[in-house]
């Protein structure tokens, strides 16, 4: 079924810092903050070559969004980066007061987000981080799928005007998007054209979806699968038109149910189209210890979990 392949696994993280490397060589104006997770970013390279442009903050996240703040008044384009826990809840009033409030020209740039941070455990595993950026007014808030994918939407939020959240995450999963892929901000990307139901996914979720969906053909399902990676601003257009079609939905996301993607879906169906939707997400739970693979497993965040909940929504056509 899917025209899509995997061309070898990469984390995200390094999409970023694959961007950032890029960034530095082009636009003058970018400049990288990080929290002493300079190797977990993997913006090694881009410090090595413009180690006047990168500041090393230290543990003192709220301090670095402060100064990403006042870069941005000299003109300069600041990339904030740290693990998505600290990166927004521990930050959150600095991130408000400073950056939101007055509209300032700061990437927040996360990694290590969800489930899929592992051993780690709940301390680290951020589930609710979507849903406290997207009530951010003016906050743009994108989860990229793959290592292209989130390279492209690094150099495309350099050159987007006002706060931007960038999600993204630590382990090697599918790099399937194209290399030279367009990164358009809002939009959404039709991966599997289908007519019995929609299946919106982003993130890690993306390729699971894909999954997902060829084994549902093989059952004589057709599932449309779009993928989500801009999750404010929504693209409600090619929501509602792939709903209008296939009758139901389903919406997938390693986040809690409560805030993330699929509110948003929620919101826009019943405001314009109601229809049956199910939820692949975490269940208002904190997460635990374990390898990527277990964790996604025991929540339910992957290609089995996307199928039955497919199988469930239809009957509620």
């Amino acid at each position: 079924m899917t025209k899509y392949t995997d061309q070898g696994k990469q984390d995200t993280r390094s999409g970023y810092g694959a961007g950032m490397t890029e960034l530095g060589r082009t636009n003058p104006n970018v400049v990288a903050l990080c929290a002493d997770l300079v190797g977990s970013l993997k913006i090694e390279t881009f410090i090595e070559e413009n180690p006047e442009r990168f500041f090393q903050v230290g543990i003192a996240e709220a301090n670095m969004m402060g100064i990403a703040a006042g870069l941005t008044i000299g003109g300069k384009i600041p990339f904030a980066s740290s693990f998505a826990n600290f990166a927004t809840g521990r930050v959150y009033d600095q991130i408000r007061q400073s950056i939101a409030y007055s509209d300032k020209n700061v990437k927040i740039c996360a990694s290590h987000a969800g489930l899929t941070l592992g051993e780690d455990g709940a301390t680290h595993q951020i589930l609710e981080d979507i849903g406290l950026m997207k009530m951010l007014p003016g906050m743009t808030v994108i989860n990229p799928c793959d290592f292209n994918q989130t390279k492209a939407a690094t150099l495309a939020i350099a050159e987007h005007h006002g706060p931007v959240y960038l999600r993204f995450g630590r382990p090697k999963v599918a790099n399937f998007t194209p290399v030279d892929q367009k990164f358009e901000i809002g939009k959404a990307v039709m991966l599997n054209e289908g007519t019995d139901v929609t299946i919106i996914a982003t993130g890690h979720l993306v390729w699971e979806a894909l999954l997902a969906a060829e084994s549902l053909e093989n059952q004589g399902i057709s599932a449309e699968v779009i993928n989500i990676h801009t999750i404010k601003p929504l693209d409600e257009k090619a929501i509602l038109d792939s709903v209008k079609k296939t009758g139901c939905v389903v919406t997938a996301e390693e986040h809690n149910y409560l805030g993330g993607l699929g509110e948003s879906v929620a919101r826009t169906l019943t405001m314009h189209h109601p229809v049956p939707q199910e939820f692949v997400a975490t269940h208002d739970t904190f997460g635990e210890s374990g390898t990527p693979e277990q964790l996604m497993e025991k929540y339910g965040l992957n290609n089995k979990a996307i199928e039955k909940a497919v199988l469930r929504v239809l009957k509620r056509k």
